[in-house]
């Protein structure tokens, strides 16, 4: 089933502050049998765009479609969805098999015992807790209990599965063993998912696509790989990848892109001016007695510079060491083995601000170990104007 959202925004109101927005007119299209990762920080309207489409908050402004029916003003119970949310919400006094068949007691025409058997059965195979269907919620395990939530939401069948947070309260083994029964599970019966988490390493492990979100606005759609490796601005950049992206000062003069005075990359992309807004607070009026009256008046005026400073981007995994002539100095504060690999934390030599994190082969250890600067080239650079906008 397709899912399309169409300018959706969602604003909250309260008595003791101002309005919140949110989602802010968001429009993007989930398409048939995907699995697709709504991702951003906590606060950045996630959960509320999942709970949406569930039906359960009702948009301020916006449509949504399953396939060609608007479902806006749809209730949940007749969308035709699943629902897992992420403190499981099972029923303790109910066996498995009890709690997988419990939606089935409103499906019309009635189902009988059998029926019912034969779906509990069929929907614990998919799961993989066949074995566990005569147990109570509290002799299983997290992710027990997770897989049998996941059983009850795809027991009617839904057109769309919706997760939430589905993995946040496990611990850590069971959460990478779970996510991927979750990858698994929607494989085999290709009905379309849409999964919330903050965890940026989930979604890229299993999402078909990944939706990401800051402050109620999406900031970039895409498959994970392409949109880790073309990130459209500085926060996308940023919040992903792990060790984190570096990012330091450089500057643009005349069509060239610099580290610390060092000319790094040519490319003309660089020559392209940039347009900055500034505020600039108008004269204020005076009275007879040259007094100052009345309100602080601005004006935006765009300007458009050449030369500036810009943010540069490189991913911990894109440094080259080459101690002869390499265009960025860092000054090496410590060494930690990771794996195979070595992790080099310092900082640029010449900002002290700034803090790098670079991975390189083990085999070069011997070359860096008692060393306290080094000199690297990048396997690519990211560059960024100071606003977030990204230039290459």
């Amino acid at each position: 089933m397709e899912v399309r959202i169409k300018n959706l925004t969602k604003a909250f109101t309260s008595q003791k502050g101002p309005e919140v927005i949110a989602v802010n007119n968001m429009s993007f299209i989930i398409p048939d049998g995907v699995l697709v990762g709504l991702l951003g920080p906590s606060g950045c309207g996630k959960s509320t765009t999942l709970y949406m489409i569930a039906g359960l908050h009702k948009p301020t402004e916006g449509q949504i479609f399953f396939g060609d029916e608007e479902v806006t003003n749809v209730p949940p119970e007749h969308r035709g969805i699943g629902l897992v949310f992420q403190n499981y919400a099972l029923y303790p006094h109910f066996t498995v098999r009890q709690n997988i068949t419990f939606p089935l007691d409103n499906v019309r025409p009635k189902l009988d015992r059998q029926e019912k058997e034969a779906i509990a059965r069929e929907m614990a195979r998919i799961v993989d807790i066949e074995h566990l269907l005569d147990r109570k919620p509290k002799e299983l395990s997290g992710g027990q209990q997770q897989r049998v939530a996941i059983a009850r939401a795809l027991s009617k069948r839904p057109k769309v599965l919706l997760l939430d947070e589905p993995l946040s309260n496990l611990d850590a083994r069971l959460r990478l063993q779970t996510r991927e029964e979750i990858k698994r599970i929607q494989r085999e019966t290709q009905i379309t998912t849409i999964f919330v988490t903050h965890d940026q390493e989930e979604a890229m492990s299993i999402s078909d696509i990944i939706v990401v979100m800051k402050d109620g606005v999406i900031q970039q759609i895409g498959e994970p790989q392409h949109v880790y490796d073309e990130p459209e601005n500085l926060f996308v950049a940023q919040f992903l990848g792990s060790p984190a992206i570096n990012i330091f000062d450089g500057e643009i003069k005349k069509g060239v892109l610099y580290v610390e005075g060092k000319p790094v990359d040519t490319s003309d992309v660089y020559k392209l001016p940039h347009v900055y807004e500034e505020k600039i607070e108008l004269p204020r009026v005076v009275d007879e007695k040259g007094k100052e009256v009345g309100e602080v008046q601005y004006e935006i005026k765009k300007v458009s510079k050449k030369d500036r400073h810009v943010k540069v981007g490189i991913r911990p995994e894109s440094f080259r060491l080459n101690q002869k002539d390499g265009h960025i100095v860092i000054r090496i504060d410590y060494i930690e083995h990771i794996g195979r690999d070595i992790s080099i934390v310092g900082g640029i030599d010449q900002q002290e601000d700034s803090r790098v994190k670079i991975i390189i082969p083990s085999e070069l250890r011997p070359k860096v170990i008692d060393q306290t600067i080094c000199r690297f080239d990048a396997a690519r650079y990211y560059v960024f104007e100071t606003d977030g906008t990204r230039i290459k």
